[in-house]
């Protein structure tokens, strides 16, 4: 049964990832700050934003045990999946995430979307990864071709890849994955296609890609699934 994040935690969490990116020196978009009420006041002029789903991004997948299974992102670039269709413009995407010690993003794979995992800074990053069976289902036994910073290897089904800051891996549609900050918290940057969170991730287990929150403080800023219901 999905539980409620409360908006009071989300805004701790949003506003503590603020602090932990600006550590490193990256620095996000002017309308990561917009209000709430700027956000209403400007929403057609903003489109752009709120239609590629660029901003805030916490989620807990309905667990309501944040700290043990999670995942901060911002979205800040994101094109069309019309122009993937078609090859031509704005086919990429880009996030900055926050993977906290021992925080599991759980084992997930996309139909869809390649991207490369890169360790931007902190501790180092866990990614455990299998590859799919000919029904797209986690393959137990199969070897994994991977690339990490355009070197291919081959890891063993279930094998744990470790990340040091600076380093990177391409993940392929199909590849089953889930990470965690081994040691202490990490930055992560993914840069992929387009993103798709609505209907490009398929996860191992029955869980849900966004949190129902319980709305017992205002929002500090919108998250990116508030604005169906913020901006319609």
């Amino acid at each position: 049964m999905a539980v409620d994040m409360q908006r009071s935690q989300v805004n701790e969490i949003l506003l503590a990832a603020d602090d932990y990116i600006r550590s490193f020196g990256f620095l996000l978009p002017p309308f990561a700050y917009f209000s709430p009420d700027e956000m209403v006041r400007r929403k057609s002029e903003l489109e752009g934003i709120t239609g590629a789903r660029l901003g805030w991004d916490i989620t807990d997948y309905g667990q309501g045990r944040f700290d043990e299974m999670g995942l901060f992102l911002f979205t800040t670039r994101n094109g069309s999946p019309d122009d993937l269709k078609n090859g031509t413009g704005m086919c990429y995407a880009e996030k900055i995430m926050i993977s906290r010690h021992d925080q599991i993003s759980p084992m997930h794979r996309h139909v869809v979307k390649t991207e490369d995992i890169i360790n931007r800074g902190g501790a180092r990053l866990a990614i455990q990864m299998y590859e799919s069976d000919p029904e797209g289902a986690l393959d137990e036994t199969a070897p994994v071709p991977v690339a990490t910073d355009g070197i291919p290897r081959t890891l063993d089904a279930g094998e744990i890849l470790l990340l040091e800051p600076g380093e990177s891996v391409t993940l392929h549609p199909g590849n089953w994955h889930k990470f965690w900050g081994e040691g202490g918290d990490v930055l992560i940057g993914e840069v992929s296609t387009v993103n798709d969170d609505l209907t490009d991730n398929i996860f191992q287990e029955p869980i849900g890609r966004f949190s129902d929150i319980e709305e017992d403080v205002a929002p500090v800023h919108l998250l990116v699934s508030d604005y169906d219901r913020w901006l319609a």
